[in-house]
């Protein structure tokens, strides 16, 4: 895997690069956007770690232009004072940001993370009945269930209910809908019965199952999962 860091700090740069190299990745080095585009032009790079503020041109800038024929995974770095730039990056296609001064493993851990992603979902993205939404992807062919290209064991009814769910990210199914679909019988009493496989789901795909990113309820109403 070859990915392109640029920062106009060259000592960032290198360590950077370092790390990035002891995992076997292939490293190519800028120190503006406009270096960045150019070896784009000239290099196959799989993914980019770009600074936000630079001369020439800075990474808002420059993530505008890659966003125009690419979609490789962009890892923004920022300083804490770049709040609005963050966010206008995450806007303007952004995968992930990591703030400076930052932990080199953090960063290499969300490199792989991306990479995982951007694999996982470029070999499927042919293929019918695969549901995604964020990390989370559903390859109903296989009934097979990844998290940032991390493989997930469901029982057949939970993935039944995540399936239902993922497919119709952002609608909310009441309790009552989701037992008649999955279980396919008339409803009656059955919220302790669904709750209790909605937070077996939320144990196996949420990082934080009290803080779901994925899995979430919609207080008297039911559950949905989010259409990221």
């Amino acid at each position: 895997m070859n990915i392109l860091v640029c920062d106009d700090d060259r000592e960032i740069v290198d360590a950077i690069g370092i790390y990035l190299n002891n995992d076997g990745y292939t490293v190519y080095k800028a120190y503006n956007g406009l270096d960045a585009l150019s070896v784009l032009k000239d290099k196959a790079v799989h993914l980019i770690i770009l600074d936000i503020m630079m001369p020439h041109m800075d990474g808002i800038q420059a993530l505008i232009k890659i966003r125009k024929n690419k979609n490789i995974p962009v890892i923004m770095l920022s300083a804490k004072t770049e709040n609005m730039d963050k966010i206008n990056g995450l806007t303007l296609g952004a995968d992930d940001y990591v703030t400076k001064p930052f932990d080199p493993l953090e960063l290499i851990a969300r490199v792989k993370s991306q990479l995982r992603r951007y694999t996982t979902l470029g070999s499927m993205e042919n293929k019918e009945n695969v549901f995604t939404t964020g990390g989370l992807v559903i390859d109903d062919e296989r009934k097979r269930v990844t998290v940032d290209g991390e493989e997930v064991r469901l029982t057949p009814v939970q993935y039944k209910i995540l399936r239902l769910l993922t497919a119709n990210a952002g609608r909310v199914f009441s309790i009552d809908e989701i037992y008649e679909k999955v279980w396919e019988e008339a409803a009656f009493n059955p919220e302790n019965t669904v709750a209790v496989h909605i937070r077996k789901i939320r144990e196996k795909i949420e990082i934080n199952p009290r803080e779901p990113k994925y899995l979430k309820v919609v207080w008297g109403i039911g559950y949905k999962v989010e259409k990221l």
